[in-house]
């Protein structure tokens, strides 16, 4: 079991006072089996009472109605967590789908549609065209080779870029620029699995990596693939590998661009600046 502290900051700045509307914060790790949140805080400048509920994916989400005036918002979190996925290979993949490719069983893949949507036909193409520099489809594959294959491809392939602006970039604005950022190769990952016919989502969350641990870091973001057997597993097309302890998840979504940190509302006629500082360290 490993321990990690994680702190997250968000400061919001304005240059005239506005109106805080409702803000939705999706901060709190999710736990399971292999993740237990020994400790967590939440914070806001100004304060306000704050409503937790559980989402359609079972993301644990706070709602924050301020109502008033400010020329600046803080918000922050630290959070304690146990993690015990130390050893991610550690599962059995289903007879059946050891080897790609497989079809679900019916019961399973009926859950699983709204996660095996075909991106549009522009994408569906090019990505088609990158899947024939994996692998040959007229010969069996192991599916975790399969997987990790992609996962290092785009490792390989494309040049990591820490983009500030909000958004994703689309499949195809990756493979034009050949760059991208941790949530953009997480939604190339995503979008070529499904062209494979399997069932992926998004992830959203926090990395601990231990050369940057005392520097300011940022969210993190990486995709998931179910297998049969093995459940949701996830592999991290940014460093190329399948998904370990040192991954803390926070949200989990069909869609990429639906689970950011912090979405919230401001009414008044001021420009904001962001300024986020996230510190992952291993206790």
């Amino acid at each position: 079991m490993k321990r990690y502290k994680i702190i997250h900051r968000t400061y919001y700045n304005y240059s005239k006072p506005v109106t805080l509307g409702e803000h939705r914060l999706l901060l709190r790790p999710r736990e399971d089996h292999e993740l237990r949140i020994e400790s967590f805080k939440l914070k806001s400048i100004p304060e306000a009472k704050i409503l937790w509920y559980r989402d359609v994916e079972d993301n644990s989400v706070a709602l924050v109605d301020f109502h008033q005036k400010v020329q600046q918002l803080i918000i922050e979190s630290e959070v304690i967590i146990q993690q015990y996925n130390e050893n991610p290979l550690d599962f059995i993949v289903a007879d059946y789908a050891l080897y790609y490719p497989f079809e679900y069983k019916v019961s399973d893949k009926f859950l699983l549609s709204p996660y095996m949507v075909l991106p549009n036909q522009a994408s569906l193409q090019l990505l088609n065209s990158m899947i024939l520099n994996l692998f040959d489809r007229s010969q069996k594959i192991q599916t975790y080779t399969l997987l990790q294959r992609l996962s290092a491809y785009i490792f390989k392939r494309f040049t990591y870029n820490v983009r500030e602006e909000p958004g994703v970039q689309t499949v195809e604005q990756t493979l034009a620029l050949g760059s991208g950022s941790c949530r953009d190769f997480a939604l190339l990952f995503m979008e070529t699995v499904k062209c494979l016919g399997l069932a992926s989502r998004f992830v959203s969350g926090y990395l601990h990596a231990p050369l940057m641990s005392s520097q300011v870091g940022s969210t993190h973001a990486w995709a998931e693939v179910y297998l049969p057997g093995g459940g949701w597993k996830g592999f991290d097309p940014t460093i190329g590998d399948i998904v370990g302890a040192d991954h803390i998840p926070v949200a989990i979504s069909m869609l990429a661009e639906s689970v950011p940190p912090i979405s919230g509302l401001y009414t008044g006629n001021a420009k904001s600046t962001l300024d986020v500082g996230v510190w992952v360290s291993k206790l």
